[in-house]
């Protein structure tokens, strides 16, 4: 049976929300920001959780995140780093499984149908990402803002999280990132890519699995949580 594991990444510093408080211990209806996360993937098919969190704080995390909201399935608290990059790989070292959904904490509005079709198509792809089709028409443009290109709306995603690997490609994707230029990397598949030349497959998230990364997202998460309340009441 195959091992299937979660690394949660707490570790930002948040500086686009302009709150001295992180913005994963914000509150969101009435719990920190990063717990909900935490929980889906407590109930979903996933067997363990690797939380990544800031340096100094894996008790702190422990105690009021952990333990307070009951997340059964956490393994291991590790430090991250610098960059996101530093703390997946950390993540990865403090876990061995034979496949991985690394999701930013900060994506707080994970439903159980998004990992269950991400661990599905991971066994089935080895590398796989969460995304959506854009909605508006995209363009790219050169260093002084004029536009080069238009590219076809439907082939064009706004990636998310989770992003899914067989544990053993990811792994080996980070250990030579390590000795490699980093410049530019933002996310895992760019680094599967870059690494391996590993082909990463995109499988529908949803819309409201938004990134909790300014004030306005957070009146915006109120509003996705409310619906979500208002959903299950109905049925």
């Amino acid at each position: 049976m195959e091992r299937i594991n979660a690394i949660v990444l707490a570790a930002g510093s948040g500086k686009r929300m302009g709150s001295e408080v992180p913005k994963q211990y914000l509150p969101l209806g009435g719990k920190p920001v990063m717990v909900y996360s935490l929980e889906a993937f407590d109930k979903s098919a996933v067997e363990g959780i690797v939380l990544v969190v800031a340096p100094g704080e894996v008790e702190y995390c422990r105690r009021e995140i952990v333990e307070k909201y009951h997340i059964h399935k956490v393994i291991a608290i590790v430090e991250g780093g610098a960059e996101r990059y530093d703390s997946v790989y950390q993540g990865l070292l403090a876990t061995e499984c034979d496949y991985v959904l690394i999701h930013d904490c900060a994506r707080a509005f994970l439903t159980q149908d998004v990992i269950a079709r991400a661990i599905e198509s991971v066994i089935a792809y080895k590398a796989c990402v969460v995304g959506v089709p854009v909605k508006d028409t995209i363009k790219i443009a050169d260093r002084d803002g004029y536009v080069v290109d238009t590219p076809k709306r439907s082939l064009v995603w706004s990636v998310q999280t989770p992003q899914c690997f067989a544990y053993d490609i990811v792994l080996e994707a980070y250990n030579k990132l390590q000795s490699a230029d980093k410049t530019g990397v933002t996310d895992d598949a760019m680094v599967v890519e870059r690494m391996l030349h590993v082909p990463v497959k995109l499988i529908e998230g949803n819309y409201d699995n938004i990134k909790v990364t300014t004030p306005e997202d957070l009146v915006l998460g109120e509003q996705i949580l409310s619906n979500s309340k208002n959903i299950i009441k109905k049925n």
